[in-house]
């Protein structure tokens, strides 16, 4: 059917990819039209791993103009071009090793899934406790349930116990037993603690 445009369809037309909004003039001379796109410049500054370089703001028609004419390699050696375009640029550079906080990284032959892989390799090492007390995993996951930190001593361990029994129980929260399953996981949780040498 035809008509008239559509209004969406009309701000569509007037879209253009890389356009900013503002109030800058063409860089062109003699050019007054609003410059809302950027582009290099051809004698200052090129983009680099310090920053994206010098830039000119030009209108519609100048920047049409100038992609048309625009050369990347100008200015470059013969070598440096060649470098700039062999698929592997980039990859003959030296990078940076990940830290694995003092500790070997997991082997990949080790996991299943790839993810659980990146994530124990990139895992932050366990922080000690302040009082020297080695603290296994399973302590670790306990205190995690109990929403306590490392440093928790005997003391913190029991109130904690006992205002997340009093929040979890059917007989204090009227009876609902949605929460039967993290009142076992609190419990199990303080059974395993109590009885652990940094929590004596």
């Amino acid at each position: 059917m035809k008509g008239r445009p559509l209004a969406s369809e009309g701000r569509r037309q007037a879209r253009f990819h890389g356009r900013v909004e503002g109030d800058r003039c063409c860089s062109h001379p003699g050019c007054s039209e609003r410059g809302e796109f950027r582009a290099p410049l051809g004698h200052g500054r090129r983009a680099s791993f310090d920053g994206p370089g010098d830039w000119q703001w030009l209108c519609l028609d100048h920047v049409r103009a100038f992609n048309d004419r625009y050369n990347y390699f100008s200015g470059m050696s013969p070598d440096e071009i060649e470098a700039a375009q062999a698929p592997f640029g980039g990859w003959d550079r030296e990078t940076r090793a990940f830290s694995t906080n003092g500790s070997p990284p997991p082997k990949w032959a080790d996991f299943t899934d790839p993810l659980d892989a990146i994530g124990a390799r990139f895992r932050r090492a366990p922080q000690p406790r302040k009082d020297g007390r080695e603290l296994s995993e399973g302590d670790r996951r306990s205190l995690r349930i109990l929403g306590l930190g490392t440093d928790a001593d005997r003391k913190a361990l029991r109130e904690r116990y006992a205002e997340l029994v009093r929040r979890y129980h059917p007989d204090r929260n009227g009876g609902d037993r949605s929460h039967e399953k993290a009142l076992q996981a609190v419990i199990e949780a303080y059974t395993q603690l109590k009885s652990r040498p940094a929590f004596a």
